[in-house]
């Protein structure tokens, strides 16, 4: 991405002459529109009485490529191989003209130097940068990463059932998946021989209240960590991440991620792979006999394999996945669980090095939707839920269950 760094815009704002000549202001953003089509085909599970309900839209959509965006980054050099530095990022809205209302995407300050980087702020997750690094499509669009789909579904729905959405629902509810707020991170150097990493933890900033009993509620705390190694074409990496939605002795839950992600560039094609495995751990205490001071203890399970391509053709690149989650109920249910597949193909043409077209396809099938469909009723939208992101939705009443899904995107995307 080309950026405009803009040194003499910064001068009423920065000290001295000599400051800055040391420093540096960057507006930097994507602008991306298309058309996209969605569409939803619920069933009927019971075999003598076959129907299907389909639902479509077709929108103008701001993120079939990349997610359109406008932000600012500073640095300033403070000798000794010291630097701090500060980088706001607002998510745009250009389909409708919305204007910037937060900086959701990241808001950090940094101090770093030969022992790394210490950041602060809103920024994404340490368990999240698997999903998207070894995804071919970047975790935009119609071909989106199907395990990130998924963990965005458990983190919003979670969030919903357990109080509400995290940090006032910004990044459309997947907080302490996506990003998170109030995060303290650490980054090791880049001079490791290849070796990278990070550790984050985001604090959950409740209050104590001294005669309330577990007290304070752990509620919105992420802790996380990445650590990977990235030499000439190869790259792997090792995520993991834990996330508190309740914390009372009467009810407690918490999602746990773990991820494996490696990408090897061939030259002539760059492949990708994925393992994922998410567990959403709750333990609930019954008050009422005969499960007096007994906890019920549930551990839902989401195991995920992707792969993919990306194969430079010409001036543009056709990038292709395909990928599999699996949900195993925590009770152990029989005919409890349920899965989803997900194919996806697209072409990115060129038109420089900040300009391009693209096109996308992809299509999803659902078997036994009717278990956990909330979660598992994966539709081609970044998110499925209806009631945070407007879209097609699936039937889950009279007899009905998820089951298939198509989507594309056409459009066109500029960086700056």
């Amino acid at each position: 991405m080309k950026k405009k760094t803009l040194i003499a815009a910064a001068a009423t704002t920065l000290a001295a002459g000599g400051a800055l000549a040391q420093s540096s202001l960057t507006l930097f953003g994507v602008m991306d529109a298309g058309v996209s089509h969605y569409r939803t085909t619920s069933s009927s599970y019971n075999p003598l009485r076959p129907a299907e309900l389909r639902q479509s839209q077709t929108v103008l959509s701001p993120s079939g490529n990349a997610s359109s965006r406008i932000g600012f980054r500073g640095t300033e050099d403070l000798g000794g191989g010291l630097a701090a530095s500060f980088w706001l990022e607002a998510p745009l809205s250009n389909d409708t003209g919305s204007g910037i209302t937060n900086f959701g995407r990241r808001s950090t300050l940094s101090l770093s130097g030969p022992f790394g980087e210490v950041r602060l702020g809103r920024d994404y997750t340490a368990s999240f940068w698997n999903d998207a690094v070894f995804d071919p499509f970047s975790v935009n669009g119609v071909g989106t990463n199907l395990i990130a789909v998924v963990n965005s579904n458990i983190a919003a729905s979670r969030a919903l059932a357990t109080g509400g959405l995290l940090n006032g629902g910004l990044s459309a509810g997947t907080d302490s998946y996506l990003r998170t707020s109030n995060a303290i991170s650490y980054f090791l150097p880049p001079n490791l021989g290849g070796f990278y990493g990070q550790v984050q933890y985001a604090l959950h900033e409740n209050t104590k209240v001294s005669n309330v009993p577990d007290s304070p509620s752990q509620r919105g705390r992420y802790v996380g960590g990445r650590i990977g190694w990235a030499s000439g074409p190869a790259d792997v990496a090792l995520g993991y991440g834990e996330s508190t939605l309740a914390s009372a002795a009467a009810q407690s839950e918490k999602i746990k991620s773990l991820n494996l992600g490696a990408s090897y560039d061939f030259g002539v094609v760059k492949v990708f792979g994925e393992w994922s495995r998410v567990r959403d751990v709750r333990d609930v205490r019954h008050s009422a006999t005969p499960f007096a001071n007994r906890a019920l203890h549930l551990s839902d399970r989401y195991d995920g394999l992707m792969a993919g391509v990306n194969v430079p053709l010409g001036a543009g690149v056709v990038r292709a996945s395909y990928a599999r989650v699996r949900f195993v109920n925590g009770l152990g249910l029989p005919d409890g669980n349920s899965s989803v597949n997900k194919l996806a193909l697209g072409y990115v043409h060129n038109l420089s090095k900040r300009t391009a077209l693209y096109a996308s396809v992809a299509r999803i099938h659902i078997a036994n939707g009717r278990n956990n469909p909330t979660v598992m009723g994966v539709t081609p939208l970044v998110l499925s839920l209806p009631a945070i992101f407007p879209q097609p939705a699936y039937s889950t009443t009279n007899g009905m269950q998820p089951h298939r899904a198509l989507g594309y995107d056409v459009g066109i995307r500029m960086a700056f």
